[in-house]
């Protein structure tokens, strides 16, 4: 304490003295960038101040950030994505010393929401399962992880979406990086005569894979869609729109990504259900044909049928092979999801309350497959998970686990069916539906992979949550305007 209180009180000092320091070593190892040195240290308390007085611009420069990151191996055993996941961990130091000097900083109506709870719930139960994991370390570093996505992305923006220009921002601030991406990634792909195998050749540093991609831009679809049906008719910006929309439609079409595809659909077909309030229709015939589904795979073994030919299930670099391999369930992806698959509900029959504790399913899983659906990609040398959300939570978190994230996540888009439907304004009223289409899309996406986790998709599910309540406040607010204009009017 005395030396910070010393260095406070003497900063000049401190100053000529690291700038001494600084030119000493720069001249005795011949490395000129110790120089920067003293800049850096006067910058500093300029920076702090101005991070602390404005949070907001880090969570703007967070969403610009998302499609931009790229991720950054830090030591073999960590990696980050930078830099977008160095603002959510610096956006949640910041929101958590703010909270214990100004309590009500997050807002009331997000801490009595009954998303809130299911999150907290969510988190609560992710704690548990921790303590009895296999590998306790792995587990509390998921859980630390997913700490620094439900900050920022669920609890700031209810603190910074008030009005409409600013989901307008938050829209622009998605879409632009985006688009730059997906045209950087179209004039790449010219070189490889926009082949199939091309593709994964042009995402690289933003994006690890042609899924992870496609999941991101299918959703940021979605957005650019309400960004259409929202701007007036014959303004300026309409066409600019138009032109953007044209542009991710060729860059969602050139990823070759069946999954994306599949959600996309999804997206529609959802979007359409909550408009006409069929939501909880088909959620219970969804539940009621995936028993039936689940128990004709397991009567008689009959899950043993799609057991792969090793000889013949490869990957197809010709996309149109690869459709048809598809199929005919001789693509290998598939076939390694099933075997993955197999070996996920063994692991969940063996630990049905717990699990295996996150983030622990590749040093157990090979233990519990079936070697008649091997491939010759199963040695997994990318250490990819389960490649189902749902069945990985089930079987890292127990059967609880996946009931509380199942509450969520439907929980959700019944709040986007709610509120889509008692929102006055038209504006409010499109982003409900958006936002429930986007959830839609991401559960079908997570269906063939698991993405939640990622800084693309998981940053997208959770600010789709924090929307979810700052638009629940605004049917608040517009209840009580209405009933204060009745209350006046019955005065009159």
């Amino acid at each position: 304490m005395r030396i910070i209180h010393f260095i406070h009180k003497n900063s000049f000092i401190t100053a000529v003295f690291i700038l001494v320091v600084a030119i000493v070593l720069s001249i005795i190892l011949h490395q000129p960038l110790f120089l920067a040195v003293p800049f850096v240290w006067v910058s500093i308390p300029y920076v702090w101040n101005g991070i602390i007085r404005h949070t907001d611009f880090l969570f703007w420069l967070l969403l610009c950030m998302l499609p931009l990151s790229t991720e950054w191996q830090v030591t073999d055993s960590l990696s980050l994505n930078f830099p977008d996941e160095a603002l959510m961990i610096l956006l949640t130091g910041l929101l958590f010393f703010k909270w214990l000097l100004q309590p009500e900083i997050i807002p009331f109506y997000v801490l009595k929401h009954p998303l809130f709870f299911l999150i907290i719930v969510h988190i609560c139960w992710i704690a548990i399962t921790c303590i009895y994991s296999v590998n306790p370390i792995l587990s509390f570093k998921f859980l630390l992880a997913k700490s620094w996505f439900i900050v920022p992305f669920v609890l700031v923006p209810t603190m910074l979406l008030q009005r409409q220009k600013d989901f307008k921002k938050l829209a622009v601030y998605l879409i632009i990086p985006m688009l730059l991406v997906v045209m950087q990634s179209i004039v790449r792909h010219t070189f490889y005569q926009f082949s199939f195998e091309g593709i994964k050749k042009t995402l690289s540093p933003f994006f690890r894979n042609h899924v992870n991609y496609s999941a991101m831009l299918v959703c940021l679809m979605a957005i650019l869609v309400a960004m259409i049906v929202l701007a007036p008719a014959k303004h300026a910006s309409k066409k600019w729109l138009y032109v953007g929309m044209l542009v991710l439609v060729a860059g969602f079409i050139l990823s070759y990504s069946r999954g994306a595809w599949l959600a996309g659909f999804v997206g529609v077909v959802v979007a359409f259900v909550l408009y006409k309030k069929w939501l909880w229709q088909l959620i219970v015939g969804g539940f009621l044909a995936a028993i039936v589904f689940m128990y004709g795979l397991v009567q008689q073994n009959k899950y043993l049928k799609f057991e792969p030919d090793f000889q013949h299930t490869i990957f197809h670099p010709n996309f149109k092979d690869h459709l048809a391999a598809t199929v005919t369930l001789k693509d290998v992806s598939n076939a390694e999801r099933i075997y993955r698959w197999v070996a996920g509900v063994n692991m969940l029959m063996d630990k049905t309350i717990t699990g295996f504790g996150p983030n622990n399913f590749y040093d157990n899983y090979k233990a519990y497959t079936n070697s008649g659906f091997k491939t010759w990609v199963s040695s997994n040398p990318d250490h990819s998970s389960v490649h189902n959300y749902f069945l990985l939570t089930s079987l890292e978190q127990g059967l609880p686990g996946l009931v509380f994230f199942l509450l969520l996540f439907f929980t959700m888009l019944g709040y986007s069916q709610y509120l889509f439907h008692h929102l006055q304004s038209r504006f409010y009223a499109v982003i409900a539906l958006t936002t429930g289409a986007i959830i839609a899309m991401v559960g079908m996406l997570n269906f063939l992979s698991d993405l939640i986790e990622t800084d693309k998709i998981g940053s997208i599910f959770w600010l789709s949550a924090g929307i979810l309540m700052v638009l629940s406040q605004q049917l608040t607010i517009e209840k009580q305007s209405i009933a204060g204009v009745e209350g006046t009017g019955h005065i009159a």
